[in-house]
């Protein structure tokens, strides 16, 4: 005699994929793809925006460093041979801040900056320069200020040798 094995078969609802009885999980799928397009379309807005901001206080930064020794380089000049050698040289401000604007107009940094704004500072033998540029974002998800403003600050000192 020959036994028969019964097995027992759900048969598939039409209306599902997923083969179950109760239908409840249509629709699932496309609520976790729609959820994990939208993370994603937002992690790829902020590496852009992040990298936007640090490419742009990069030449920001670089451009104050060469108005620091701009002004600093001047500075020197003038003290040098007007009161002699010393250990430092005084720099004064006012030609400081002429040297940075000098620099700055010699570097067409008002067109490849829109909006730079400029501040010199000095310190007996220092000078510092902090320089500030406005950056639209490149991508700007609804709800996210589109503008920033990015700075870079470098600093000189004269020693006479």
């Amino acid at each position: 005699m020959t036994r028969r094995r019964a097995t027992a078969r759900r048969r598939s609802d039409p209306g599902t994929e997923t083969g179950t009885e109760t239908g409840t999980e249509t629709g699932t799928v496309t609520v976790l793809v729609v959820g994990f397009v939208v993370v994603v379309g937002l992690l790829v807005a902020v590496v852009v925006d992040a990298s936007a901001a640090y490419l742009r206080r990069q030449q920001v930064t670089a451009l104050a460093d060469g108005a620091a020794l701009a002004a600093a380089d001047g500075a020197q000049g003038e003290e040098v041979y007007t009161s002699g050698l010393g250990v430092r040289a005084d720099i004064d401000p006012v030609e400081a801040r002429a040297h940075v604007a000098a620099y700055l107009q010699v570097t067409d940094a008002a067109t490849a900056f829109p909006g730079l704004s400029r501040q010199v500072s000095t310190s007996g033998s220092e000078v510092q320069v902090r320089l500030a540029a406005p950056l639209e974002l490149p991508i700007t998800p609804p709800g996210w200020v589109g503008e920033t403003t990015v700075d870079g600050v470098a600093s000189a000192v004269v020693e006479v040798r």
